[in-house]
């Protein structure tokens, strides 16, 4: 792709390292935005900024937020008993957009993955293990997507809360093997949470 300036050259390379966004893409969203008036142009910059500077994970749930504990920790009418282990924040978007889930969340920052050099380490479940050693937990709902990087992840969980009594489900099969929870729709994904099954089952499947 050749450039009549370096300038525009540069913003594109910058904006096409963003997922799922191509050199095409990127070319579109940078002449979209010359386009713009420059206070237009100024907010975005600032935006982008403050939420680098300011954004905070929740020191429950590990959830993004703007405070120390976030809105759902913080809601006195959430289920505290019934926690929710996710990837990221993605996932707890949609399934609160089901509308079907009332309890709080775990997010791990991701998924085992030796392949990437992701190790348990590097997720938070030394912090969701300790939370439920503290007792106030009655059960984990595992809500990784359907891959082999999820279904590791569960498992590994699911190993180190041996000998706790604490109860262990997983989200129905209403996900398709591989998909990831942000692209279901909501009435499967709800249902899936609703429908959960014990997570020894699983194993069996």
């Amino acid at each position: 792709m050749d450039f009549s300036s370096k300038l525009l050259e540069q913003a594109v390379a910058e904006m096409s390292q963003l997922p799922g966004i191509g050199k095409r893409t990127a070319l579109r969203l940078v002449l979209h935005l010359l386009k713009q008036p420059t206070s237009q142009t100024q907010q975005l910059a600032e935006a982008l900024l403050d939420l680098k500077a300011n954004i905070k994970l929740c020191k429950n749930c590990h959830n993004i937020s703007d405070t120390e504990v976030c809105e759902i920790c913080a809601n006195p009418k959430r289920i505290k008993e019934l926690v929710c282990v996710v990837e990221d924040i993605r996932d707890v978007m949609a399934i609160e957009n089901t509308g079907q889930y009332r309890g709080l969340y775990h997010v791990l920052g991701g998924k085992i993955s030796p392949m990437d050099g992701i190790g348990p380490s590097q997720l938070t479940i030394k912090s969701l293990v300790d939370k439920v050693k503290e007792g106030e937990v009655e059960e984990i709902i595992f809500a990784l997507s359907s891959t082999l990087e999820g279904d590791t992840t569960n498992f590994y969980i699911f190993r180190q809360l041996e000998g706790i009594n604490i109860k262990t489900s997983t989200i129905a099969r209403g996900i398709s093997v591989g998909d990831e929870l942000e692209y279901a729709d909501e009435v499967t994904l709800g249902r899936s949470i609703t429908n959960r099954i014990p997570f020894e089952s699983s194993l069996k499947s």
